[in-house]
């Protein structure tokens, strides 16, 4: 068991491919001085077929940060590297839309 926190870009980037490389390059620099922090997943979307009719989610990127316990994850919301982060936010390329913050307890239930 884990706990997961996930920012939602659900936006559109006037250059998503420069946002994906900002987030990727400069952003995730910053997440990674988190305190407890113990991984950072990226996931971006791809083109996609389902025979069976869904509704697909329109995001720009979904970032997932996971830590080992709960109060690691109120450490790492709580420091000066979260502060950073947010104020690297205006440094962000362009993109209209909203961001979603969502804190997850993570269980896996089929391991690879």
């Amino acid at each position: 068991m884990s706990v997961s926190y996930f920012v939602r870009y659900e936006a559109v980037a006037e250059n998503p491919s420069e946002f994906l490389r900002y987030y990727r390059e400069q952003h995730t620099s910053i997440l990674a001085r988190f305190p407890g922090l113990r991984r950072i997943v990226l996931h971006a979307p791809v083109a996609w077929n389902d025979r069976f009719p869904v509704r697909p989610d329109r995001f720009l990127l979904l970032a997932q940060m996971e830590f080992d316990t709960q109060e690691d994850l109120d450490r790492a919301l709580g420091s000066e590297a979260r502060a950073d982060a947010r104020r690297d936010f205006a440094n962000f390329p362009r993109f209209e839309g909203s961001v979603y913050h969502q804190a997850t307890r993570s269980e896996e239930v089929f391991p690879a």
